[in-house]
């Protein structure tokens, strides 16, 4: 056993390193500087790492909820809708634009495709103007210190985003964007609450606190991202795994151009009272009354329910 153990004591030096006073001091000022003592939620190279995406997803949970709590903010209204929708001006500032590269490159397929796109988001340009026209009818007459009802939500961006987080700026009223880092996108546009322009790294957090305060979804034209949103609410909605919230499509014939529903029922992959689940609108007028009835109609149903039931065993166990 002695044989063993002096085969792992070559390296004892000849003096006690512990007696030199300089040694202790460089000892001293590296652990000081090492990463190990950093603590733990100051460690920013800790959070990054691959193990802690569980801890880093808990805490884009639990930040924006605390400061919706602090402002007093009890529901929302999600607004949805393509980035590419700009105002009238800006959209006919990229037409000519377009149209200038187009005369340049006679015959080029692209330099005509471009123009044509321009040209059909010239004709949707109406509805920034109507994003911004609904934020101010749902944010003018529900926010005061104590409660703060039917709050304007969107993804913090440009098009319809901006439209509506204006919408709601422009009467003085809160609005929250839930951005998210991306490649070519995010920044926020200028009319989000400052305390409540939120960034997220994990799309599914986000969505989360899209849904969890929602008591309406207004989809505006929109692309990809637009369809996901739509299509996520409608499942959470079908299969009740969320509260009770009406969604609009806004804009019928854009949507009626875009997906056939009735189609889906006719071949039998939903129901034909899944077609009740969403609406449709085209005015800012119809979407926002579409909300409050809906909402109106709920709480009364809830003021008809009778009280759950209560056992004699749940009185003493409670």
């Amino acid at each position: 056993m002695s044989e063993e153990l002096g085969k792992h004591c070559d390296r004892i030096p000849a003096s006690p390193l512990g007696n030199d006073v300089s040694l202790m001091a460089t000892n001293l000022e590296a652990m000081l500087s090492s990463p190990s003592y950093v603590l733990a939620d100051d460690d920013h190279e800790l959070l990054e790492r691959q193990e802690m995406r569980g801890v880093r997803m808990m805490l884009e949970l639990q930040k924006p909820e605390m400061a919706l709590q602090e402002e007093k903010i009890h529901s929302t209204v999600i607004v949805f809708g393509g980035t590419q929708i700009i105002e009238r001006s800006a959209a006919q500032r990229r037409l000519t634009e377009a149209q200038k590269a187009a005369a340049a490159k006679p015959g080029d397929t692209a330099a005509a495709r471009e123009v044509a796109r321009s040209e059909q988001l010239v004709s949707l340009s109406h509805y920034y103007d109507e994003a911004r026209e609904f934020a101010r009818l749902v944010s003018i007459d529900h926010q005061c210190e104590t409660r703060r009802e039917f709050v304007i939500v969107t993804g913090g961006g440009p098009g319809v985003m901006e439209a509506a987080n204006r919408g709601a700026f422009d009467v003085g009223c809160k609005s929250i964007g839930l951005n998210i880092r991306l490649p070519s996108e995010q920044h926020p546009n200028p009319f989000i609450t400052p305390e409540l322009c939120f960034q997220f790294r994990y799309f599914a957090i986000r969505k989360f606190h899209f849904i969890l305060r929602a008591a309406g979804v207004v989809l505006f034209p929109g692309g990809f991202g637009t369809l996901d949103e739509l299509f996520e609410a409608l499942t959470l909605r079908q299969t009740h795994r969320m509260q009770p919230a009406p969604i609009v499509l806004y804009g019928r014939d854009y949507w009626k151009s875009v997906i056939d529903f009735r189609k889906l029922a006719d071949y039998g992959v939903i129901s034909d009272a899944h077609l009740d689940l969403f609406t449709y609108a085209d005015t800012p007028e119809a979407a926002w009354r579409t909300i409050v009835d809906f909402n109106e109609r709920q709480r009364k149903a809830e003021e008809h329910q009778p009280p759950p039931f209560t056992s004699r065993e749940d009185e003493l166990n409670p």
